[in-house]
Parts: structure tokens; C-alpha cells; sequence
């Protein structure tokens, strides 16, 4: 497979745009002072990119109807939470969410 001058450019230019779309804010925000009402807003910011990535792993999409729930994440989810609870730590939601949702499939639940 071969590489075009012009694909190449289109690929070094997608990183530049990403690349900068994603530290430029950064380097503005540094420099500025901003209000307590908007550092208090984007706390929230955090916990709902979490919930927005957890329910769509939680929910199965159907066009024109509603959506159902993927039981086995669900399942697997359940322990994970816990885990993130007890210990706060993000390495323990990971593994115990791993082995809960291996569990799961060996056993063929949900």
C-alpha cells in the first residue's frame, strides 16, 4: 500500500488541528482569571462525561422505540460501583469490573 503526497498532508494536518484543539484552550484558560461560578460549573464536568459513557454502555439504542437494558454490563456494573466506593481507586473499579463482567460471560449471565 502507498502513501500519497496528499494523503500525507491530510494526515499531518488532522493531527495539527487536533493537536491543537485540545491544548490551545489550555494555554487561553492558564492566562485568564476566570469567575467562581464558572470553576464551580466545571466541576460538574467530570461526572457527566462519567454518566454519559456509563449509561450508554448500560442502555442498548433501538431507532423509534426505547431503549433496553444490556443486563450484563449492568450485572458487571454493580460490583465495579461498589469497588469504586470502598476504595476510591480507579485501578480497583477497572480490575473488579474486568473480572465481574468475565465472570459473567463464562457463566453466560444476562
Amino acid at each position: 500500500m502507498s502513501l500519497t503526497l496528499f494523503e500525507l498532508w491530510v494526515i499531518l494536518g488532522c493531527g495539527v488541528v487536533t493537536l491543537l484543539s485540545r491544548t490551545l484552550p489550555f494555554v487561553f484558560v492558564k492566562r485568564l482569571q476566570l469567575p467562581a461560578g464558572v470553576i464551580d460549573f466545571l466541576t460538574f464536568v467530570p461526572i457527566t462525561i462519567m454518566t454519559a459513557l456509563c449509561c450508554q454502555g448500560l442502555f442498548i439504542a433501538h431507532a423509534g422505540h426505547w431503549a433496553t437494558i444490556d443486563w450484563a454490563n449492568l450485572y458487571a456494573a454493580i460490583p465495579a460501583t461498589l469497588a469504586g466506593i470502598l476504595t476510591k481507586s480507579l485501578l480497583a473499579v477497572v480490575v473488579v469490573g474486568i473480572m465481574a463482567m468475565a465472570v459473567i460471560r463464562y457463566f453466560n449471565w444476562g
